[in-house]
């Protein structure tokens, strides 16, 4: 479809959670990123690459917000290096035929004043659940494209060490430890 224009047809109209409509989220794949960043030679620099492939939804209630579960799921075949040859190696880290899926499954939403939270969760990745809490940011609610539906918006970081998922390939070269950072929307 035809983006409007004008940016303010799109804007977000309030980030208070109560005024978001209830309903069922759907994670929209074409405005959602998962990028990972990861220490290369013990620390020259943070070689970056991304998830693709993500999905993913919520049922949100405004009156009892916080009990909102968020399940995501990810590819861990749509690793993006811009090196195809490289993706394949990375995907093989991850071993995606015996292990097709990273899934996240909330546990607890915390949130204040300023659209900042905290949402903690279980993270089972290459065959491996352990508890990971990302920082959250809802930038906001409005309508969608055109009008169409309700539009959230958020944006969140998080750490994780990947010698605790049992992926240990690649040392020393790369790093332990993982950042995490993600944008994503919901319609």
């Amino acid at each position: 479809g035809e983006e409007p224009s004008g940016a303010a047809a799109a804007d977000p109209t309030t980030r208070d959670p109560a005024k978001v409509p209830a309903g069922v989220y759907e994670l929209d794949p074409r405005h959602a990123s998962l990028v990972i960043k990861i220490p290369h030679m013990g620390g020259f620099s943070r070689y970056t690459m991304r998830l693709n492939k993500l999905s993913g939804q919520f049922t949100y209630d405004p009156a009892n917000w916080q009990a909102t579960k968020v399940a995501i799921t990810v590819d861990p075949k749509s690793i993006d290096t811009e090196d195809n040859a490289f993706n394949r190696t990375v995907a093989g880290y991850f071993e995606p035929d015996k292990y097709p899926v990273i899934q996240f499954t909330s546990t607890a939403l915390t949130a204040g004043p300023d659209g900042k939270g905290q949402l903690a969760g279980d993270l089972n990745f290459h065959g491996v659940t352990k508890p990971v809490t990302l920082d959250v940011e809802f930038n906001g609610v409005g309508p969608g494209l055109m009008g169409a539906g309700t539009r959230l918006g958020f944006s969140g970081a998080g750490r994780i060490k990947r010698s605790e998922f049992g992926i240990t390939a690649a040392r020393p070269f790369a790093g332990d430890v993982v950042d995490l950072i993600f944008e994503v929307e919901f319609v």
